[in-house]
């Protein structure tokens, strides 16, 4: 296959759903986490859960780093922008996300603050050389997926010689955020959520590779198949989860081979490991502190650590109470359990980053009318629902 059209054939989905429907055993459920937000939104934007035998569940997982991000560390962004002086740069999703006491990024610019919107960090490092009486602090969030540009742009801040430019780090390892999704009481103990097997996200692993996957075959007997994020990439790969399950396996298996190897991106991993180490712990919005799961600057780069440049502290903050994020990032809740998805929480009025991010669940669910609260259609709100390969519209 050549073209991304190729990968939504709707013959070819409704052969790959016919396929799997002779694949499972009637008498066993399949309970299948998606651990990206692009896969959940692939699913819902092309109807992937309508072909699906009623017996394979999916399980919408973690999502995206917007999600996770915890609100202490989104306040300590906020309060940097507070700093006179100070150009907070931030990529788009980051700035709806409510803070406490109904703060955001996006208000703070409301009210005076130099906040500014970019797509990479090289334009974080134009603006400091643009602005060399101000300090200039990129918000670095994400997987390991974004964690190799934001290396880079130190690296260049380094060599250009700025020293107005820093980076305060939030970037987070997916491995890390599996294992504690499997240890958590929800999993293994309670019962509330059953995890069978697991969609291992592309982008992330065109970086890091299969290779730390295996420790979760090996150690918890749960297979992963790494998957791409267009309809039949998915279908695929819950095919290949399912043959595992029946097989009585539990490996890991790359179907997004046009992407993905075992090593990954070794020169990626290299940079990464020269700029940045792990913390003790880190704090996960939904999966509480998790060992070993987030990035920070090494010592010889404090120069552009915004955390060891400026006062920085994060406070704990109360989630809100009406908000099920927490619980839908674990996988134990889905958006529809959420009493104010949908009516309180919308898009145009996110309570919690689930309904914020492009990635997130919520998101998801509304954009895609995959619940049966709202008849709502495109053409009332100029939403781009999708096509659906089960329709073919």
């Amino acid at each position: 296959m050549k073209y991304i059209s190729e990968f939504r054939d709707r013959r070819v989905a409704a052969a790959l759903a016919t396929d799997l429907a002779g694949k499972v055993d009637p008498a066993r459920e399949y309970s299948l986490m998606e651990f990206c937000g692009g896969h959940t939104h692939a699913i819902f934007r092309y109807g992937v859960q309508d072909l699906l035998p009623p017996n394979v569940h999916l399980v919408h997982g973690p999502g995206c780093p917007v999600c996770v991000l915890p609100i202490g560390r989104l306040d300590m962004a906020i309060e940097l922008a507070e700093v006179p002086d100070v150009i907070l740069c931030s990529y788009g999703d980051m700035l709806r996300v409510p803070g406490s006491r109904k703060r955001s990024l996006l208000k703070s610019r409301a009210q005076g603050r130099d906040v500014r919107m970019v797509y990479s960090c090289a334009e974080a490092i134009q603006i400091a050389q643009d602005n060399p009486d101000k300090e200039v602090v990129f918000f670095a969030i994400g997987f390991e997926t974004t964690t190799p540009p934001t290396a880079v742009a130190i690296r260049q801040a380094q060599m250009l010689g700025l020293k107005n430019f820093s980076v305060f780090c939030n970037h987070v390892l997916t491995p890390s955020a599996i294992q504690s999704i499997l240890d958590s009481p929800d999993v293994r103990k309670l019962g509330n959520v059953r995890v069978d097997g697991f969609i291992g996200p592309s982008h992330v692993s065109t970086v890091i590779g299969s290779r730390p996957y295996d420790f979760f075959a090996q150690e918890y007997q749960r297979p992963v198949v790494i998957a791409g994020f267009e309809p039949l990439d998915v279908l695929q790969a819950i095919g290949m989860l399912v043959r595992q399950l029946n097989e009585g396996r539990a490996e890991v298996e790359n179907q997004f081979t046009r992407g993905v190897t075992h090593a990954g991106n070794v020169k990626a991993q290299a940079l990464v490991a020269e700029i940045f180490e792990l913390r003790r712990s880190f704090e996960w919005r939904g999966l509480g502190v998790v060992p070993y799961s987030g990035l920070r600057i090494k010592k010889q780069y404090a120069a552009y650590d915004a955390e060891k440049r400026f006062p920085l502290t994060q406070k704990p903050v109360q989630e809100n109470k009406a908000c099920e994020c927490g619980a839908i990032l674990r996988g134990v809740k889905k958006p529809t359990d959420c009493k104010i998805f949908g009516n309180v929480c919308t898009p145009q009025n996110p309570i919690g980053s689930c309904m914020v991010s492009s990635e997130g669940a919520c998101a998801a669910y509304y954009k895609y009318r995959r619940h049966g609260s709202m008849a709502r259609t495109p053409e009332a709100d100029g939403e781009d629902n999708g096509v659906s390969i089960v329709s073919g519209g």
